[in-house]
């Protein structure tokens, strides 16, 4: 199988929709092309499936988000009781990472607030992750009101959340995008990190000037994956250094494997396009 030259952090891919529904030709594509790790996504029901084929559980999707930052206590606790249940559940089978963005239910609340329901959410689920095994990974995709994707709302989420079982989806086409430094975060949160994305993010030195990073263009069409100086890309088309990235993992003894998740305008829409982005995405992070 596959695996990074630095560090030896094996390879996989997360799925996604259309021909990647159909999991046993998935699994089969998947061997055939040595990738080893598959991110379900919330079908904990293909744990067993992908594991009796002798590849490994990347990641699942926690059962639910938005109802855990919600600002009724009584939504918050059935949803921390829903979700310590299907973390149960999911470790037994074999998934140990859960994967989530900290979208707040009312992104117009104001942030601090929102920040609060978070982290008691966060403390209250601390119990089951730790008694089955399980650890959250925390993505900072910047949605509408997300918390936990700059250095200041991850540093501060870490202080209020001192569980281990409380950690980082590493991504580094989101930190690029939002004009955040990838190593140095990366450094700064290495001992957090229990899952990681081979995702990039190209900016465009002409467009940035003319668009910059806060503004909408008036007239530009942002391209698909993207907006008007940024798009994501798979490995190796960006801007992240991936050498050092994982010469960083391995410092801090990186346990995990490093998963694409396709989003490039270059190879999505197409099941022969989609399956040359992967592989084009896996062969480079093998020379890494």
């Amino acid at each position: 199988m596959l695996k990074t030259k630095m560090g030896s952090f094996p390879l996989g891919l997360r799925r996604g929709g259309g021909w990647q529904n159909d999991l046993p030709s998935l699994v089969n594509w998947a061997k055939d092309n040595q990738l080893g790790v598959i991110d379900l996504g919330r079908k904990t029901e293909d744990i067993a499936t992908v594991r009796e084929a002798g590849l490994q559980v990347g990641s699942v999707d926690l059962l639910e988000w938005q109802p855990l930052f919600s600002s009724d206590a009584g939504k918050r606790g059935e949803s921390v009781a829903k979700n310590a249940e299907y973390i149960t559940q999911a470790c037994a089978a074999g998934a140990k990472k859960f994967f989530l963005v900290v979208l707040p239910e009312d992104p117009a609340k104001p942030r601090a607030e929102n920040f609060g329901y978070a982290v008691e959410s966060f403390n209250a689920l601390s119990p089951a992750l730790e008694a089955a095994g399980g650890q959250l990974v925390i993505e900072g995709w910047p949605g509408p009101g997300a918390l936990c994707c700059t250095p200041e709302t991850y540093r501060a989420t870490f202080k209020e959340c001192p569980s281990s079982a409380i950690g980082i989806n590493y991504d580094p086409s989101h930190l690029l995008r939002m004009g955040i430094d990838p190593l140095r975060f990366l450094s700064e949160f290495a001992a957090r990190v229990g899952h990681v994305h081979g995702k990039d993010t190209e900016i465009l030195p002409e467009d940035l000037y003319e668009y910059g990073w806060e503004q909408a263009a008036t007239f530009k069409k942002s391209p698909a994956f993207g907006a008007a100086a940024w798009r994501y890309t798979i490995p190796g088309a960006g801007g992240t250094n991936w050498s050092e990235v994982f010469r960083v993992l391995q410092e801090n003894n990186y346990g995990g494997a490093v998963c694409i998740e396709l989003e490039d305008k270059d190879y999505n829409g197409s099941e022969d396009g989609e399956k040359r982005g992967f592989i084009s995405g896996a062969q480079y992070l093998a020379t890494c």
